[in-house]
């Protein structure tokens, strides 16, 4: 196959994905959602059980008119939904899905994806003050506040598998895990999943939302279908946090009774596995207030990421 075929197979493979897996995991959110909590539609809409729900919400997101501000910024406030999805479509193209299953292998690809997940934080931005609104520009603040706290543990968790594997290509990394891994960086893990939580802005670290609040904070002023590349910018941040926490720390697609062939099948089966404890974590826990959210930054995950990192630098001194 010429390389330039192969290239564009490998485009569209990853462009799939960015627009298919969201989705199922948004499905998979109205079903699970609506069995913790009773409500019929989700769960019962359609043939299949709740499918038509999400065909609802969609037609009902293309109906409504497009509201923009007469305050607001329009170049800015247009630009800010795409610009919110374009770096998940980045890590996604670096992000394996099996032996030789990624857009593009890196050698450095933990080092763009770290790179990159943070730029999100500037859509919510450009929304918050384009938006002319005081409850969205409250929300932006929050959300910058909320990044500069949990980007220190989630670099660093990221940074003690890195250690461990000794590479920063994320197809290393998978080659280098072993099971025993699961508990020897399991701090990093829990520090790395729970900053990512907060990467994303998912509850309990829903505050640049916090509709009780900031009415729906840099989304107030978003209506039709910028309101609904926001939310599939969630639900695409959703499957690249599992995506990353399956490569980083589950074994990205090794598993039992499966060859390289069927490798790609691991990952999705753990994507989605840790897809549903992000949405069973949404409805368990309430909202942290802004205080005890960086409180628990600073004084819990921090230390904890940095003990992690000194624990694996002293075991790869002692194995060497």
């Amino acid at each position: 196959m010429p390389l330039w075929a192969e290239l564009v197979l490998r485009l569209a493979g990853v462009i799939v994905a960015f627009l298919v897996l969201p989705l199922v995991v948004g499905q998979i959110e109205h079903k699970v959602m609506a069995h913790m909590q009773g409500r019929l539609g989700p769960m019962y809409a359609g043939a299949f059980h709740g499918w038509a729900q999400l065909v609802a919400d969609g037609v009902k997101f293309v109906q409504k008119e497009e509201v923009v501000p007469a305050a607001a910024d329009r170049h800015v406030f247009r630009a800010a939904p795409i610009l919110a999805l374009l770096p998940y479509l980045a890590v996604m193209l670096v992000l394996p899905l099996g032996p030789g299953l990624a857009g593009q292998a890196l050698d450095i690809g933990l080092f763009l994806v770290l790179a990159v997940v943070g730029v999100g934080v500037v859509a919510v931005l450009m929304a918050a003050w384009s938006s002319a609104n005081k409850y969205s520009l409250l929300g932006g603040l929050r959300a910058a506040a909320q990044l500069l706290g949990y980007e220190l543990p989630f670099v660093l968790s990221a940074a003690s598998v890195a250690m461990a594997a000794g590479t920063l290509s994320l197809s290393g990394i998978v080659e280098a895990w072993h099971p025993w891994w699961l508990a020897w960086q399991l701090p990093a893990l829990l520090v790395f999943f729970t900053a990512g939580l907060a990467e994303i802005r998912r509850p309990p670290f829903d505050m640049p939302v916090a509709d009780s609040e900031l009415v729906f904070g840099y989304m107030t002023e978003y209506t039709g279908l910028r309101f609904a590349l926001f939310l599939l910018a969630e639900y695409v941040g959703i499957v690249v946090i599992s995506a990353l926490t399956t490569v980083l720390f589950l074994g990205g697609w090794r598993g039992p009774f499966a060859d390289d062939a069927l490798g790609w099948l691991w990952t999705l089966v753990k994507v989605f596995l840790v897809a549903f404890v992000i949405i069973w974590v949404r409805v368990s826990f309430p909202r942290l207030r802004a205080d005890q959210l960086q409180r628990f930054c600073w004084l819990v995950l921090v230390p904890v990421s940095l003990g992690q990192l000194v624990l694996t630098a002293v075991v790869r001194v002692a194995m060497s």
